[in-house]
């Protein structure tokens, strides 16, 4: 509900603050008194569009501001979907429009956008009148009503499970069915990919073993020279390394005896000695191995060209190309199987269908019901609201195939007097007609509409007498709820 309302330099309006209590409230005056003026500061704070010219006279700016308790779970929640945070279970909008008719907004003291307002207000107030109601006149508002009305919100829930599970399965359908023929328009091209990989029987990791196996025969002479070498230098015929070491060893065994601290080098040259023993056979294994193979050469260079075409047409690495192949032989497996999954994924949407339009049929049975008790119901209280021709019906128009909402839209439609046709009621009359309108749905709605806070503008207009008191007593029947 409202907590608080203040305005500032709005048009006549110098300064005032209005604290509205529980149930029913009423704001009366001569014209002029600026009844009209904080109906439209409260729609500012609702999203209407500002302008220049509300700003009074010699100010600076106006300012609007509103506190409005949300006591309820379900309401906080959806505040604050709407990104707002809650201040106590408390928000507070503020709206400033300058003379130069520049405007900006707040929500708990964090800037905001009008359609955020606009949203908000839909949670927080309905205001009927010379403004656009913010409820009733949707028609997700009005099918809503009916279906609360008609105590058929299990059904819709289910019409709208059953939408969704068919829905799910014909785009199942629709995206393996689109896969199919993108696999048949490329049956030849993946065909010709899986044969071209796996005939090319490729290992991963063997580029690097054929490029080092390369530069080996590539280099072979030189290869074969320099092992030799070191070879040579370790054990060769004219003297070498393990040569000195052996001079070494003689003289460390009498310097050894004189200084037992010298024994302790007798380890570092037996490692020196058993390293350089090791070398020099190595080099000299790998003299033998190495020789020059022009044939192996070429076979080789043959590989690594391959290797090289699938790398550039399939993928930079050789692990790429091979899970290029696995890729393409699974889908040519698609092909194998897709009709079958496709056949099977239509008797489930079919079976959903039957199950959705059950459903639906069960929804719009009780929303005929609903339809023509809320219509009556509305109707009866429209005389002595001062409507002696008014007549709400609601017209449910079959849809080309079941929604989420149901297999019908709902339109709330009014005829205002006896002769006139009946209008959707976001056509129908204005001002004091359409809050007494308004009025007696929110009456009969009493207990469902889940709006906190209504404002009925100028809805006492021309109404006097028995009118009058009907209209009062239907005021404090929707203020009890």
């Amino acid at each position: 509900m409202i907590a608080e309302l203040r305005v500032r330099d709005l048009a006549t309006i110098a300064e005032v603050t209005l604290q509205p209590g529980p149930g029913l409230n009423v704001l009366t005056g001569e014209t002029g008194a600026g009844k009209s003026m904080l109906v439209d500061a409260l729609a500012l704070l609702l999203g209407d569009r500002a302008d220049s010219a509300l700003v009074r006279p010699g100010a600076a700016r106006a300012v609007v501001e509103g506190a409005f308790e949300v006591a309820d779970a379900p309401r906080r929640k959806r505040v604050e979907e709407l990104g707002l945070d809650l201040d106590e279970g408390r928000v507070v909008i503020r709206r400033e429009i300058s003379a130069e008719g520049r405007s900006r907004a707040w929500v708990n003291g964090s800037p905001t956008t009008l359609a955020v307002l606009v949203e908000l207000g839909r949670l927080l107030v309905d205001l009927h009148g010379q403004h656009e109601t913010q409820s009733l006149l949707h028609p997700d508002a009005q099918r809503n009503s009916l279906d609360t009305y008609a105590g058929a919100l299990p059904e819709r829930h289910a019409v709208a499970e059953a939408w969704h599970a068919e829905e799910a399965l014909a785009r199942e359908e629709s995206a393996l069915a689109a896969r199919r023929d993108e696999v048949r328009r490329r049956a030849d091209y993946l065909r010709h990919v899986v044969t071209e990989i796996r005939d090319a029987r490729l290992k991963p990791g063997e580029d690097g073993a054929l490029a080092l196996e390369s530069r080996r025969l590539s280099h072979a002479g030189t290869l074969v020279e320099q092992a030799r070498r070191i070879a040579e230098a370790m054990d060769g015929e004219d003297g070498g390394a393990l040569k000195l070491l052996g001079e070494a060893d003689r003289a460390l065994g009498p310097l050894e005896k004189q200084d037992p601290d010298a024994g302790a080098w007798r380890e570092l040259l037996d490692t020196a000695f058993s390293n350089l023993t090791e070398l020099s056979r190595l080099a000299a294994d790998y003299a033998e191995s190495v020789q020059e193979d022009p044939d192996r050469l070429a076979e080789i260079e043959r590989r690594r060209d391959v290797i090289s075409r699938l790398t550039q047409k399939y993928g930079n690495t050789i692990e790429a190309v091979i899970a290029m192949g696995d890729t393409s032989a699974r889908e040519l497996d698609l092909l194998d199987t897709a009709d079958t999954d496709i056949r099977a994924i239509a008797a489930r949407r079919q079976a959903a269908g039957a199950a959705l339009r059950s459903a639906a049929d069960a929804l719009s049975a009780k929303r005929g019901e609903a339809a023509g008790r809320l219509g009556r119901a509305v109707s009866r209280m429209l005389p002595g609201l001062g409507l002696p021709g008014g007549k709400l019906e609601i017209v449910l128009a079959p849809t080309v195939a079941p929604t989420a909402a149901g297999q019908e839209s709902v339109t709330f439609t009014v005829r205002l007097n006896v002769g006139h046709d009946a209008k959707p009621l976001a056509k129908a009359a204005s001002g004091g007609e359409l809050s007494r309108l308004m009025l007696a749905l929110k009456t009969v709605l009493a207990g469902q509409d889940d709006v906190p806070t209504l404002i009925f503008d100028e809805i006492d207009a021309g109404v006097g007498g028995e009118v009058g008191t009907q209209l009062g007593e239907a005021l404090a029947t929707v203020a009890r709820k």
